[in-house]
């Protein structure tokens, strides 16, 4: 039993002994590791300008027609349509898209402050012209709420400065002819040309209508120059910036800002539009101060059409998988609308506000005024970029659920030429709409075939259908601006899910919404990109940092304060910051790095110095009062030792994507301040970057000689190395 119990002790003593060896392998092993870095070649850049320019500038029957059919994409997938099985699919939704479109472009000339002729004109060039050069399938490009409030409040601003004055009734008239002695206010005639005198030197002569339709014009044309630079220069990644949270606030923050600008004609009450900042506040007031002059027609109209508008859209979403294709209630109820408008005169019998006349016919093309592009050029940057990031944004979204791949240079050219063009013909700028989307991709639509139905239909419309329309009320309309709404108004109620998901991204969002709400769209838009990009700069200012300790079992090395059960290398401080360093965090990160390893050197030094002077004064002292005659102490240069708890520090660089100089000259001061009171730097886990920039700064010495000792591709093999390297009491001295 005893001869048993002893040879138990001499196996276990071999194995251990076994493991001692095999550990001290693995620690060779690993400290032998050396990864060759590949060599670069020096690139010329005379050769790389002259190949590119062969490449671009060289002239060939194949680069012809790469160049022509990549400009018009049309020219690819039409030769190759599938005629027997994509048509039917084509035809049925661009028949649908067409019923939703009309009434939408009827509606959202209100937002625009416009003609409804020119949201037809609108939707009929965006058809046209996205057919021919846009790469997907599936989006419908045209006419679209928030870029329609966007046109029309610079319309509005433009017809103000300009010297117009408008009522509820559509009846205009220059303010500076209002108190004229011959001026008969009862006289007005809206389409009236006046001769007079614009800001900047600018006259010709134009009435209301007129001059509200320059505007845009100029608008657009302006818009779409800054979107084809964009596809010229490859600028797209400026939508970048616009994050979901903020477009998602903008979206919010517009569509609250048009319930508003609506309210007034669901309930029949004649306000002035309120511009400027606070403008959505004192609409509400000035409605509040009116509301006794309610027109009880148009508030009885929507009380019927809202419940109605609502339900469709509700019951199609919950049975959108048995229905093959969304019931037109817009289109059906406009048509109701109508007829019984115009049987019952509504108009004349209770003063109910109703659209007018929309001119029929294809008017021939206009060039923009060039004196007006230098008013509206500012305006119209946010117009190219918010209209270009929901475009994008959808083309990618259907894209990605159908398997196919868009060209987003091709998709901003495409945009870019839609308003360019359609600037010439009365229109104003367009953009990608998600619910006419929706109703192609729920329709079979399989090419953009089905936008040259519903361009077709449209053009019916303008040049024949369009009169039927004059008895329409105006509340019919708003209750369908406002119901298509309904989407980015019930944002509020995944607030709390977003809240658990990101505090920061939430408070982009509510920050774009009331900036939009409370101040204007344009400002509120920048004042939203604002707050998000502080948003990424605080981010990497104050980032995590962390102590690692070892997970139990294994290799890996985790944050202490947010895992359990981690085990502390003993001797050893493991320190992870979590962002680049750079100029805005290095104090943050010296401050991190002394406050988690609690040892701050440049203290320590001035302490042992202070302890060292003393020292030596009080040797001076007993020397002095014991009257013994010696030599003068000679103050060493080296600093008094001191124990402490640990003598390495191993920075994990994993999460440290680049270095600036700050940087660079941040680490050499960390490593050379705690070398000087014996505590050791190691560096692991670093990206070639890191390497590089910390090379360049001479970080490992001359010609890179401790580079074998100071880097390691591991933590592990950095705490490997520091055990085997220095005495496992682990008192630190020097």
């Amino acid at each position: 039993m005893r001869t048993t119990h002893l040879s138990c002790i001499i196996q276990y003593m071999r194995r251990m002994e076994n493991e001692e060896q095999l550990s001290k392998m693995e620690l060779q092993l690993e400290s032998q590791i050396q990864i060759e870095r590949t060599v670069k070649e020096k690139v010329a850049v005379k050769k790389v300008i002259e190949k590119k320019l062969q490449e671009n500038c060289s002239c060939s029957l194949d680069k012809l027609k790469t160049l022509i059919t990549g400009f018009f994409p049309v020219l690819q997938w039409l030769p190759k349509y599938k005629l027997k099985e994509w048509i039917l699919g084509d035809t049925i939704s661009g028949i649908l898209v067409a019923v939703v479109m009309v009434p939408q472009s009827i509606a959202y000339a209100l937002l625009a402050g416009l003609e409804t002729s020119s949201s037809l004109y609108t939707s009929f060039f965006s058809c046209i012209i996205y057919f021919l050069m846009g790469t997907s399938r599936h989006i419908s490009v045209g006419i679209f709420s928030l870029i329609c409030l966007l046109v029309g409040q610079v319309v509005d601003r433009e017809l103000q400065l300009a010297g117009f004055d408008v009522d509820e009734d559509g009846k205009v008239m220059p303010i500076a002819m209002a108190n004229a002695d011959n001026w008969n206010n009862s006289d007005v005639n809206p389409t009236m040309m006046m001769n007079f005198t614009l800001p900047g030197s600018l006259n010709f002569e134009c009435g209301r209508k007129c001059y509200a339709v320059s505007v845009s014009a100029a608008l657009t044309f302006m818009c779409g120059i800054y979107q084809v630079l964009m596809a010229v220069f490859n600028l797209g990644f400026v939508s970048k910036y616009l994050s979901e949270p903020l477009l998602d606030g903008f979206a919010t923050g517009a569509s609250i800002t048009i319930v508003t600008m609506q309210v007034k004609y669901l309930i029949g009450i004649k306000l002035p539009r309120s511009h400027g900042p606070g403008s959505v506040v004192v609409t509400w007031i000035n409605i509040f101060k009116n509301i006794h002059k309610t027109n009880f027609c148009d508030l009885i109209t929507t009380a019927i059409c809202m419940p109605l508008l609502i339900a469709s859209k509700e019951l199609g979403e919950r049975y959108k998988h048995k229905l093959k294709f969304p019931f037109p209630m817009e289109l059906t109820i406009v048509v109701i609308a109508t007829l019984i408008s115009h049987f019952v005169n509504l108009n004349e019998m209770f003063g109910s506000s109703i659209t007018g006349a929309i001119p029929t016919g294809f008017l021939p093309p206009k060039v923009p005024n060039w004196h007006l592009l230098p008013r509206v050029a500012m305006d119209a940057v946010t117009l190219a970029i918010i209209s270009f990031a929901f475009t994008i944004s959808l083309s990618e979204l259907f894209a990605k659920k159908h398997g196919y791949t868009i060209q987003a240079n091709q998709e901003t050219y495409a945009l870019g030429f839609c308003n360019v063009v359609q600037s010439f013909f009365y229109s104003y700028a367009s953009s990608a709409t998600l619910v006419k989307t929706l109703v192609k991709d729920s329709s079979g639509c399989q090419t953009q075939l089905s936008s040259v139905v519903s361009a077709v239909l449209v053009l019916m419309l303008l040049l024949f259908l369009a009169p039927v329309f004059y008895s329409l009320q105006k509340c019919v309309l708003a209750s369908i601006i406002i119901v298509s709404l309904r989407g980015a108004l019930m944002k509020f109620r995944d607030l709390p899910k977003q809240w658990k998901m990101s505090k920061i991204d939430t408070l982009v969002w509510w920050v774009t919404m009331l900036s939009v709400t409370l101040i204007s769209t344009e400002l509120g838009l920048f004042t939203g990109v604002t707050f998000s990009l502080l948003c990424v700069i605080v981010r990497t200012q104050v980032p995590r940092a962390a102590l690692l300790g070892q997970i139990q079992g294994s290799t890996l090395y985790e944050d202490q304060a947010e895992y359990n059960n981690l085990t502390p290398i003993p001797q050893i401080k493991i320190f992870r910051f979590e962002a680049p360093l750079y100029y805005a965090n290095k104090d943050f990160f010296m401050d991190s790095l002394m406050k988690k390893v609690e040892l701050n050197p440049a203290l320590e030094i001035v302490k042992q110095k202070k302890e060292e002077s003393k020292q030596i004064k009080n040797k001076e002292e007993k020397a002095f009062n014991g009257n013994i005659k010696q030599e003068q102490p000679v103050v060493s240069k080296r600093l008094i030792p001191k124990v402490y708890n640990f003598h390495t520090i191993i920075l994990d660089c994993s999460t440290i994507q680049f270095l600036d100089t700050v940087g660079i000259n941040t680490m050499k001061t960390i490593l050379k301040d705690y070398n000087e009171i014996g505590i050791r730097i190691l560096l692991a886990n670093c990206n070639p970057s890191v390497i590089d920039s910390l090379t360049r700064g001479g970080y490992f010495g001359e010609n890179c000689k401790e580079v074998g000792t100071q880097l390691f591709y591991s933590v592990h093999a950095a705490v490997q190395y520091a055990k085997a390297s220095w005495p496992e009491p682990g008192n630190s001295t020097l």
